[in-house]
């Protein structure tokens, strides 16, 4: 068996399998030695051009060749050397594994919420709408789209970490958008990201947004003057700081959100004293733009291990 991998001296390997033609010779040669000449009256080719493929095999290993006498004159008989290649691609980055969780929007544990505000599923509403104790309908944890005012959800987390397991950084994705009354382009809402009590930063979503279309995902039945879609947004964690989709928002690091406890708890919420109290919206799969749920990545140290 040839191994090989990203070295430069298995370019020509890679090279060499690239081509529809020398694989056909790879092919006729597997069966019984053949010379140039009888490769090339196979494939209907000129002995030249077979000739020239021949060569790029030969450099990467995958034929030989000898010379034999045979009706008064010198063949070059060709023959396929290897049966297997086992290719080695890069090994991915061990300080890049991953632990991922997926939380359903109505999977909230805590909340404190005033209009407007509502729920809702797949397949319907959720109670009536500007009504915050259907927050509490045993139907909440089917939700796929929750909206309010002001106020906060909050979610708790399993620590999914083994003792031996160090984090590198943690992310929280998630689809959100402002709370207007209907739709509002122009809506802003300061929201407020929470981590085991610790505030990791403020955003302001520019908007309620749907006017100009429906989300990608928005269930058909779904009413067309309310919220729509929103944008994802990506909050990290790690030794230097916490940013949300590359900017800096804190200078909250992995050492202040305290991972060793037992659980984690995630908190959104737009306070009564912020500048733009523009509500929140949380899209999850089945809803808005983008198919998913709010997700927590856990990316480990490369001397820890995922089991």
């Amino acid at each position: 068996m040839l191994k090989a991998n990203g070295e430069p001296q298995y370019m020509a390997l890679y090279e060499a399998l690239a081509s529809e033609v020398r694989w056909k010779i790879m092919g006729l040669i597997s069966v019984k030695e053949m010379s140039v000449k009888e490769i090339a009256a196979k494939l209907a080719l000129s002995p030249s051009i077979i000739t020239m493929h021949i060569r790029k095999l030969e450099q990467a290993e995958l034929i030989g060749s000898r010379r034999i006498r045979r009706n008064g004159g010198t063949h070059k008989m060709c023959f396929l050397k290897q049966t297997e290649i086992e290719i080695e691609l890069p090994s991915v980055n061990s300080s890049m594994r991953v632990i991922e969780q997926t939380i359903s929007i109505g999977h909230y544990s805590a909340y404190e919420i005033h209009p407007t505000c509502g729920l809702g599923t797949l397949e319907k509403e959720i109670g009536v709408w500007d009504d915050p104790r259907y927050f509490l309908d045993p139907e909440r944890v089917q939700a796929s789209i929750l909206w309010f005012g002001k106020g906060y959800v909050e979610y708790k987390i399993s620590n999914d970490l083994l003792p031996d397991q160090t984090a590198d950084a943690v992310e929280i994705s998630m689809e959100i958008a402002s709370e207007a009354p209907g739709l509002g382009d122009h809506w802003p809402s300061d929201i407020t990201f929470t981590f085991n009590s610790i505030v990791l930063g403020t955003w302001t979503s520019p908007a309620d947004f749907g006017r100009a279309a429906r989300g990608k995902y928005t269930p058909a039945w779904w009413h067309r003057n309310v919220n729509q879609y929103g944008l994802l947004k990506t909050i990290r964690i790690d030794a230097s700081g916490c940013y949300m989709d590359g900017e800096r928002m804190s200078e909250v690091t992995l050492a202040d959100i305290k991972l060793t406890d037992p659980f984690w708890t995630l908190r959104f919420a737009v306070e009564e004293e912020a500048a733009h109290v523009g509500g929140l919206t949380l899209y999850g799969s089945g809803f808005g733009n983008h198919d998913q749920d709010i997700v927590i990545r856990v990316y480990l140290k490369d001397e820890t291990h995922v089991q």
